[in-house]
């Protein structure tokens, strides 16, 4: 079994590299982290109409480029890598994933489209105030209500809640746990932007009232669909991880190489050595799970579940680390707001507790497996 990526997959890599570090290098981050909306309108334009990236693993028949799991990986990679600031997660991971695993054809055809034109962003959100990751935190309720439904509760950490214009939102029936879309600007819909430690991936608190919400997929199916999509979730976010982790292993070998105490460069000293030596051999090993990771999700094989939540704990904390490390290997300049050392740091933590943390993710790996 081969898990090189083929010269297609490389040259993507390239492409979409260079792309970021045009448009997003560190001031453009920074200057979206203190935007509301938290991303640049015209970029997100140039990445469906010129990249055709929103719609990379879009079915054509839905105007996407029907590319696998593989390549969107390789993009979210890239996309950690520069800490792009822009609802790409919430809308090409979290909802397109849900609508294409919804198994409701309606639903494909009026929303996926937008999605991968660019026109459409598009976020899920079934946590809410008690931190639970699973069906059990899922409180929320859904009613009949005429031709449609109505749904009443609030939902909170909602990536890009306070701008996507289409939420799929997960809410209990008297059948169980169904999932329904709804538009950003329904009627009793209220969206708070939330504060957040990392500012380049932006929350929403989402309090409904009455709000006219549409069936997606079939009433009380909605927690199979949402089981898979996390898992897909989970992969993604890992492949993200380990694009953020590479970047500040280079930061802190590069840094390591240049500065010089002592009369020497601090990277001849063998503290400095181990340190550098630890954070390569966990983002190899990090790559390793996730991209094995990326493999099962494109093949939508038996071995995902169990895989995915391996990447994600792994993946977690070696990010994590890693970015621990290269503000040490920084000294004191690494501990200030002007070096984007602490951004990334930022966004480990927040990476490492979304859709689970570690711990969680290896009680889920323990129940999978059977131990």
């Amino acid at each position: 079994m081969n898990f090189a990526f083929t010269d297609e997959q490389e040259e993507l890599r390239k492409t979409v590299r260079s792309f970021l570090e045009a448009k997003s290098p560190e001031t453009a981050v920074r200057e979206q982290m203190e935007t509301e909306a938290g991303y640049d309108a015209a970029v997100w334009s140039q990445m469906a109409e010129q990249m055709g990236l929103q719609g990379l693993h879009i079915p054509e028949e839905y105007g996407g480029s029907g590319f696998t799991y593989v390549e969107l990986g390789i993009v979210l990679e890239e996309m950690g890598r520069a800490l792009l600031a822009a609802p790409y997660f919430s809308t090409v991971v979290l909802a397109a994933n849900t609508l294409i695993h919804s198994g409701d054809d309606d639903a494909k055809k009026s929303y996926l489209p937008g999605v991968a034109s660019g026109e459409t962003i598009a976020t899920v959100a079934f946590t809410e105030a008690n931190g639970k990751w699973d069906d059990s935190g899922i409180e929320a309720t859904a009613t009949p209500d005429g031709d449609g439904w109505k749904i009443n509760g609030e939902k909170m950490f909602v990536l890009d809640g306070h701008t996507a214009n289409l939420i799929i939102v997960a809410a209990k029936t008297a059948a169980g746990v169904s999932l329904f879309a709804v538009d950003g600007d329904a009627a009793g819909l209220t969206r708070t932007a939330l504060s957040t430690m990392d500012q380049t991936r932006k929350q929403a608190k989402l309090t409904f009232a009455d709000t006219p919400a549409k069936l997606i997929g079939t009433d009380g199916g909605g927690w199979d669909v949402l089981k898979q999509v996390l898992d897909l979730v989970a992969v993604g976010l890992a492949a993200e991880q380990v694009g953020g982790a590479q970047k500040v292993l280079e930061m802190a070998v590069e840094y390591a190489k240049v500065r010089v105490q002592f009369g020497r460069p601090i990277g001849s000293f063998q503290a400095i050595k181990h340190k550098c030596a630890d954070m390569l051999l966990e983002v190899e090993s990090a790559k390793s799970a996730a991209y094995y990771g990326l493999w099962c999700a494109a093949e939508l094989n038996d071995e995902l579940p169990s895989v995915a939540s391996l990447a994600k704990a792994y993946c977690s904390e070696a990010y994590f680390h890693a970015t621990a490390e290269n503000i040490q290997i920084h000294g004191g300049i690494g501990f200030t707001w002007e070096h984007p050392a602490h951004l990334y740091f930022k966004r480990a933590k927040s990476s490492e507790l979304l859709f689970g943390d570690p711990t969680y993710h290896r009680e889920l790996l323990a129940q999978r497996i059977g131990i």
